[in-house]
C-alpha cells in the first residue's frame, strides 16, 4: 500500500462507532435530566428554607429565648431518650463540649434532666423533663398547624402531586441511609434507662 494512500486515509474523517454515535444521541437526554435534577434540587432547597422559617416562628411563639439548635437537641432527646451525651453530640454534628454547653442551658431552663449513669460513672445520661416534653409538643403542634394552613393554600390539583413527590424523596433518603438517629444507634447511644424505678 502506497504512502500517499496512507496519508489520504489518515486525513479522512473517522466514522463514529455505534456506541459513540449512541453516546452523542444520548447527550441531549442527559442534559435534560441534569437540568431537571437541578430544578428539583433548587425547589427542595427553597422548601427546606421555608420549613426552617416555619420552625423558627413556631419556636418563637412558644419560647423566644430558645434557639433552633436547642430545639433540635430537645427533638433528638424526645425521639431517643434516654441518651448519652456523647451520642447526642454525634447526632447533632457538634463536639462534646458544645453539646455540654447546650445541655447546661437546657438543664438550667428546666427542660433536660442530666444524671450520671450508675452503671458507668463516666457516662452522662440525658432525659427530657416534663417541661421539655411539653415544649417540644407545643412547638411541633404549632409547626404542624402552620404547615397545614400553607398546604391548604395550594390549589387542589397541585396539592395532589405533593404527596407522591415527597414520599419519593423520603424513600430516596432512606436508600441513601439518611437517618438523623442512625449514629445514635450505631454508637449505642440509646441506653436502657438506668434510673428507672426498679432498676
Amino acid at each position: 500500500m502506497s504512502m500517499a494512500h496512507d496519508e489520504a486515509a489518515a486525513r479522512k474523517p473517522r466514522k463514529p462507532s455505534g456506541s459513540e454515535a449512541g453516546d452523542d444521541d444520548a447527550a441531549p437526554d442527559r442534559r435534560a435530566l441534569d437540568h431537571e435534577a437541578e430544578e428539583v434540587a433548587v425547589a427542595v432547597m427553597a422548601a427546606s428554607r421555608l420549613l426552617v422559617a416555619i420552625s423558627a416562628r413556631a419556636l418563637a411563639s412558644i419560647d423566644d429565648s430558645m434557639t433552633l439548635p436547642q430545639l433540635r437537641a430537645l427533638v433528638v432527646l424526645e425521639s431517643c431518650e434516654p441518651l448519652k451525651l456523647a451520642a447526642m453530640a454525634t447526632t447533632l454534628g457538634v463536639n462534646p463540649s458544645t453539646a455540654m454547653r447546650m445541655v447546661d442551658r437546657l438543664e438550667a431552663a428546666g427542660l433536660v434532666d442530666r444524671r450520671t449513669n450508675p452503671a458507668s460513672r463516666r457516662e452522662v445520661v440525658l432525659n427530657l423533663t416534663d417541661a421539655g416534653r411539653s415544649l417540644v409538643g407545643k412547638v411541633m403542634a404549632h409547626r404542624r398547624a402552620e404547615v397545614g394552613a400553607l398546604v391548604a393554600r395550594v390549589p387542589a390539583e397541585e396539592r395532589a402531586g405533593l404527596v407522591p413527590a415527597l414520599r419519593a424523596l423520603t424513600r430516596a433518603a432512606g436508600e441513601l441511609g439518611v437517618d438523623p438517629f442512625d449514629e445514635v444507634r450505631r454508637l449505642g447511644g440509646l441506653v436502657t434507662d438506668p434510673l428507672a424505678p426498679g432498676r
